[in-house]
């Protein structure tokens, strides 16, 4: 740390703690710099520094340390104000409003001190000719604060009357302000309209939009606006994690995920900034931090998790239940003294009220990875059939439900018969119970259930009904071909099945009983064709006995809807075999006719799986509307009986297929659907990766950066190259690069590009490789490393090179030009670079075999002659005059000259370019003393625009726009070429 040792080392130094990071390190460089400023003997150095070192307290969890600076400024300020020049004349009055609102956060200041400071304002303000406007939005914080309505209102309505001048608060903050405190009347619509331009980015300023990002969560939420909410909050949290003086935001943002069923994110939250539970120089913002902490606590112990380890002040583990506690007694303890101080219970109330709300959405899908808690699983209800006044279940009633589902094929039937085997637990049954307790037992159990079946198959017989005894054996053996031993299966079938068409043959049972035998034998010979692929003879058996199935059965279902369901199945299982057979048309048109026989019969349900499969069918026949409807239906025949791994996978699939014509916007809502059902199945690190991935994509393509890369930094630790393939981690990697571009963190965004490059090295198609080193160059250009910068480019240029790519070749010799511009005594390199671009540029021009790449070629070498002659032009402009510095001129001119030729030989597709290209060269004619020649320049272009660019030319591609920008643009300098002197 180099010694401060005069007024111009004391402001650079001050100008580069300001860029640091806010906390304590930022704090302690401030104070080292006041004592350096001190040795300079010079008052102004002082007064600077002591202004420097209330800015940084007051951007800091060390707010309260903002009073000692402020003091001494003001004594200064009385004893010589001649020391202060206009810039910190203005910053004393300015921090008057931090410190009145500083003084209202700490409790240890009498409210009597504040409205005695608030006095000194207004009188102060008063003297300097400032308006009142300062004054008032400040005794408006006072006021509210306390709890004083009425003169809250009064002070809020002379606010908004008063004019704006240089002490008002920028536009961003005092909309915020106004609009929290129409939300704190319970004016929710309103304030948010007052967001609005903040929220839009219309206005901005340090701790804009962030906070109010944070305040419009509640609100959006009790309008019902969760979209918007969910948007705010991903933005938000991305824009306060790192800055240490907005815990009262971060809070909000905790409150959110308590209030919206993320009760895992918010714990995230809580890990992320650990200081946030200790530190004490804000008393306001840690009352509003421990106050939510209390309430996603609470949230989680009413989840039944209140001995849950969670994070919390360090020195110990912390419970959930336990740290409620602890939370709560902190929030109540601040709020006293803050009520003491004022006099009234206000701050109290509030803090309870907060502590006490109530979830305003059950679950609101985030899209980023955060498992919901869920308590122990609890055991199987039966609750609800207990007889009335004896406590014990009602066995007759759950045996009733049981069975109405299970006649029906409803959802539920296996559970339900589950909980009345569990009440029958040392009852006295009949047979036929007994049997349909064992037969739902065994389907419950999957392929483990053959054995079961075989006992269901013998108290059936045992209850009289032979024909129910073959069907469970059938099922017993479908079993077992699910399990893999498909032979074992027929073979087991092949008895049941002979025994069933006899009793039915003799009236010995019926045709529910009948067909179940059928349809299980059918189902195995379909998966036996299914493993003997391409087994013509096993696919022509199979299709016998689906064919069976309907010949029994079709025509004669009633109202019977097992019945109804067999046909809808062997409908569904031709489609199968067809699929088998290749005939993939006629497949596609079966599973159809299934999936609608099952909607038919009143089982939606069950049509779910065939147009799943319908819809893959579509997809690989190139028909995306008939795929999109299929998935559609799936999703909607489904309803709230379809699993979370079959919806994450349907919305993930229609996701795609949304977004493949264009809807960007509805894709972004089913992939995070699918992100939520995937994390409801336990798959966040497999399927929810997946459909993150594809979420930040299309968050993306809306250009909303920020949403887009909390969710692809959520995805990116799941996804790798042995479960998604390395082409996921490279595009997720690139996506984030773009965002993180746009966000302005380039060195950010060059680290997530350069690790893309890597993968995309190895691979044997390099255009990846080199256009994401390309980009990394640009990344490293933004965040100031030029070496790095140039680095990269060289390597996407030899990439560019052995890939047979020009364009690419050309530009990164251009960007590094640029780069090199930017080092002492750099021109020479940058010339180099520039006159290589040309080079490769006419090589290339020179080998081109068609006609689109040679007029693609041309244009490329227009823009590199106007880039040669703007470099050139730069570097004359920023360096010596005279002599040297005409020649360079003149350079630049012939440069821009040759590329307005160029582009000249294109004819009018590039006008545009001409044009701009001419008025560099009139710009460049006048710096050079020939302003005839420069005016003659602009009216060639002027000319050239005759008939172009009136009101009725603003078309859909925006070329009316363009023109009028390039006339204006040319007015513009006709102008000012007319005001310089001869």
């Amino acid at each position: 740390m180099r010694e401060i040792t005069d007024f111009d080392a004391l402001r650079e130094a001050m100008a580069e703690n300001a860029g640091q990071p806010e906390g304590p390190a930022r704090n302690a460089r401030a104070e080292e710099l006041l004592t350096a400023a001190e040795k300079l003997n010079i008052p102004l150095a002082v007064i600077e520094a002591l202004g420097h070192q209330l800015k940084v307290y007051n951007y800091s969890s060390e707010k309260g340390k903002m009073f000692v600076p402020f003091a001494r400024l003001l004594r200064l300020w009385d004893e010589r104000p001649e020391d202060f020049d206009a810039y910190e004349t203005h910053s004393l009055h300015w921090v008057f409003k931090w410190v009145s609102a500083g003084m209202l956060d700490q409790p240890h200041i009498p409210l009597a001190s504040i409205e005695k400071w608030l006095g000194e304002m207004e009188h102060r303000y008063r003297l300097a000719g400032h308006s009142e406007r300062a004054v008032r939005s400040a005794e408006h914080s006072v006021a509210a604060h306390v709890g004083d309505v009425a003169r809250a209102e009064r002070a809020y309505a002379a606010w908004l009357a008063a004019d704006r001048d240089a002490m008002a608060d920028c536009h961003a903050c005092e909309l915020h302000g106004q609009g929290w405190w129409r939300a704190e009347q319970g004016h929710d619509a309103e304030a948010l309209e007052l967001w609005r331009p903040v929220l839009e980015g219309e206005y901005a300023c340090a701790h804009e939009p962030h906070t109010a990002l944070a305040s419009s969560l509640v609100p959006l939420l009790r309008l019902g606006r969760e979209e918007e909410a969910r948007s705010n909050h991903l933005r938000g949290v991305r824009l306060v994690r790192a800055m240490e003086s907005m815990r009262g935001a971060y809070a909000e943002h905790v409150e959110f995920c308590a209030l919206t069923g993320n009760e895992a994110r918010g714990l995230e939250l809580l890990a992320e900034r650990p200081a946030y539970f200790t530190d004490d120089g804000h008393p306001q913002s840690k009352l509003d931090f421990m106050s939510v902490v209390a309430l996603l606590m609470d949230r989680l112990t009413g989840l039944g998790l209140g001995d849950r380890q969670v994070p919390g002040p360090a020195g110990r583990e912390w419970t959930a239940r336990e740290l409620a506690t602890h939370a709560r007694g902190e929030a109540l303890a601040l709020a006293a003294r803050f009520d003491e101080r004022n006099g009234t219970t206000h701050v109290g109330e509030r803090a309870r009220a907060r502590m006490a709300r109530q979830p305003l959405a059950e679950r609101l899908p985030l899209g980023v990875r955060s498992m919901r808690p869920v308590p122990p699983s609890a055991p199987p209800a039966v609750e609800a059939s207990k007889a009335s006044g004896t406590g014990r279940p009602d066995l007759p009633a759950l045996l009733h439900e049981a069975r109405r589902l299970s006649d029906g094929l409803l959802p539920g039937a296996v559970e339900a018969w589950a909980a009345a085997a569990e009440a029958a637990e040392g009852a006295e049954l009949d047979p036929r119970d007994r049997a349909e307790m064992a037969d739902h037992e065994a389907m419950s159990l999957g392929p483990e259930g053959t054995g079961f079946f075989e006992r269901a198959a013998g108290l059936y017989t045992e209850a009289g009904d032979p024909g129910e005894a073959l069907a469970a054996r059938a099922r017993g053996a479908y079993v077992r071909a699910l399990a893999g031993d498909v032979d074992g299966a027929v073979a087991a079938v092949t008895g049941p099945y002979d025994e069933i068409l006899a009793l039915y043959a003799a009236d010995g049972t019926g045709i529910r009983q009948t067909a179940s035998v059928v349809m299980s034998r059918a189902r195995i010979l379909t998966r036996r064709a299914h493993a003997a692929e391409g087994n013509a003879a096993a696919r022509a058996e199979a299709e016998a006995a689906v064919r069976e199935v309907l010949a029994l059965v079709d025509g004669r279902t009633g109202d019977d809807v097992r019945l109804a369901a067999r046909v809808a199945e062997a409908q569904a299982m031709l489609g199968e075999l067809a699929g088998l057979a290749g005939d993939l048309e006629r497949a596609a048109e079966l599973f159809a006719r299934g999936a609608a026989a099952f909607v038919a019969a009143g089982l939606p349900w069950f049509a779910v799986e065939y147009e799943a499969r319908l819809a893959s069918l579509a997809h690989h026949l190139g028909d995306m509307a008939e795929a999109e409807r299929a998935l559609r239906a799936a999703l909607e025949h489904g309803g709230s009986q379809l699993e979370a791994p079959g919806r994450a996978q349907l919305h993930l699939q229609l996701a795609e297929v949304v977004g493949g014509r264009g809807e960007a916007a509805e894709a972004a809502r089913h992939a995070l659907d699918a992100a939520h059902w995937a994390d409801e199945a336990g798959e966040s690190a497999t399927l929810g990766a997946w459909a993150r991935q594809q979420l930040g994509g299309f968050l993306l393509r809306q250009e909303r950066w920020a949403e887009a890369a909390e969710v692809l930094e959520s995805a990116l630790p799941d996804l790798t190259a042995e479960t998604h393939g390395d082409g996921a981690v490279v595009q997720t990697q690139w996506w984030l690069g773009d965002c993180l571009s746009e966000l302005g963190e380039h060195r950010a965004a060059a680290e997530r590009r350069l690790q893309a490059a890597e993968i995309a090295r190895h691979w044997p198609e390099q255009h990846d490789h080199a256009t994401l080193a390309h980009l990394a160059g640009e990344s490293l250009g933004q965040a100031g490393l030029p070496a790095e910068a140039d680095g990269a480019y060289a390597r996407a240029g030899d990439l560019w090179r052995e890939l047979g790519n020009p364009h690419g070749l050309v530009r990164s010799l251009r960007a590094r030009a640029w780069l090199a511009l930017r080092a002492e005594d750099g021109l020479g390199e940058a010339r180099r670079l520039m006159e290589d671009a040309v080079r490769e540029c006419e090589a290339a021009l020179e080998a081109a075999s068609d006609e689109e790449s040679r007029q693609q070629l041309v244009a490329e070498l227009g823009h590199t002659h106007q880039q040669f002659g703007d470099l050139l032009a730069r570097s004359a402009s920023e360096d010596a005059e005279g002599a040297s510095a005409r020649e360079v001129f003149e350079e630049a001119l012939a440069q821009v000259v040759r590329s307005a030729a160029v582009f000249a030989s294109l004819g009018d597709g590039a006008l545009h370019s001409r044009t701009g290209a001419e008025l560099a060269a009139g710009r460049l004619e006048a710096d050079l003393g020939r302003p005839a020649d420069a005016v003659a320049r602009v009216r060639a272009v002027l000319a050239a625009y005759e008939g172009h660019g009136g009101a009725e030319a603003a078309d859909e591609d925006g070329e009316g726009e363009a023109v009028r920008a390039r006339r204006a643009e040319a007015e513009q300098l006709l102008r000012l070429l007319a005001e310089r002197p001869d």
